[in-house]
């Protein structure tokens, strides 16, 4: 087993440095190029939800915790922003809490898309975690 934390500031220029750093923490479980890319997309959305939802373009902070498992990363990404009042339906396609900006309402199901595994636990005014795992390996994924 391996872990790590980072803590970084809900800007949006921290979202590629967490997607990288992401990508290099897995970089040992042997991932594809498609699972690499897969993972990348998801830990993007993840982070700017954060700093476009969570924050609302505001100050805060954004924590990243990676752990690997045999060939399983697992991933928590949460915010101590404004939280979700329905998670029910932020999970569904489409919904966005910003319908005035360009904002597709496709976070949610992306990461779920690409991810083995995938959770949302929020409290109103106390911010979100979104829990995340992909099992690498073609067998893993054929299912």
């Amino acid at each position: 087993m391996n872990e790590m934390q980072l803590k970084f500031l809900a800007r949006s220029e921290n979202e590629t440095f967490a997607r990288n750093a992401v990508a290099a923490f897995s970089l040992p479980l042997n991932p594809s190029l498609s699972e690499l890319s897969d993972l990348k997309t998801a830990v993007s959305e993840a982070v700017t939800n954060c700093i476009v939802h969570g924050y609302r373009g505001g100050e805060g902070w954004i924590t990243l915790v990676c752990r690997t498992e045999g060939n399983r990363l697992e991933l928590e990404i949460a915010d101590d922003g404004v939280g979700i009042e329905d998670i029910g339906k932020a999970l569904t396609p489409f919904y966005t809490t910003l319908p005035g900006e360009e904002r597709s309402g496709m976070g949610f199901t992306i990461m779920q898309t690409f991810m083995t595994d995938f959770s949302v636990t929020s409290e109103k005014g106390a911010g979100t975690r979104v829990k995340m795992a992909k099992t690498f390996g073609e067998a893993a994924n054929a299912g």
